[in-house]
């Protein structure tokens, strides 16, 4: 069996940049399934503006926050890796105090525990001192804050392509893709 990438997608503003890391998975034939909270439902159709039910034509499986006896939730899964993307102040306030309360928390949870990758894709401006504590919380248990703070040296023509380029980078981090408009200088 092929190890699988979980991506989690929460409430938070972003769920573009979720959209646009699926496809990519799914074009690079990088087997990946889905924990997909409320709330990131309902941002996912206000934003996306399709019904969140069509990241099933991109993932293996997807599932819901209260699956909490879901294949995610154990340290024994074949899961190499998390992606939560767009990441609330929530979720990382959740996973910096251990609170395992639902799937999306808990195989967060899982990720730390079993030191694997965890990368959480915050959005939230400004930040409060909370938010920074949590932040260096996850980064001391081994998880990386990857905040969505897209390039302009690219000089992007539209939001897709902006939003593109960031997940480039997303997937270059992981050793997934290389990133055709790395930073060569000027």
């Amino acid at each position: 069996m092929e190890k699988t990438l979980l991506v989690g997608i929460t409430g938070a503003s972003g769920a573009i940049y979720a959209f646009f890391l699926l496809q990519k998975l799914k074009e690079l034939q990088v087997p990946s399934e889905v924990i997909i909270t409320s709330a990131g439902k309902m941002v996912w159709q206000h934003e996306i503006e399709k019904p969140w039910e069509i990241i099933k034509d991109y993932a293996l499986k997807v599932y819901q926050e209260e699956e909490i006896s879901a294949p995610p939730a154990s340290g024994s899964s074949e899961y190499w890796g998390m992606v939560i993307i767009p990441c609330s102040m929530g979720t990382l306030a959740g996973l910096a105090t251990g609170q395992a309360r639902n799937l999306l928390l808990r195989a967060g949870d899982v990720m730390l525990k079993e030191r694997k990758p965890l990368l959480l894709v915050v959005r939230e401006t400004p930040l409060n001192y909370i938010h920074l504590q949590n932040m260096l919380t996850i980064t001391t248990a081994g998880g990386i804050i990857f905040p969505a703070m897209p390039g302009f040296y690219t000089k992007p023509k539209s939001l897709e392509e902006l939003v593109e380029n960031f997940v480039h980078r997303i997937l270059q981090f992981l050793n997934l893709s290389s990133n055709p408009k790395a930073w060569r200088g000027l």
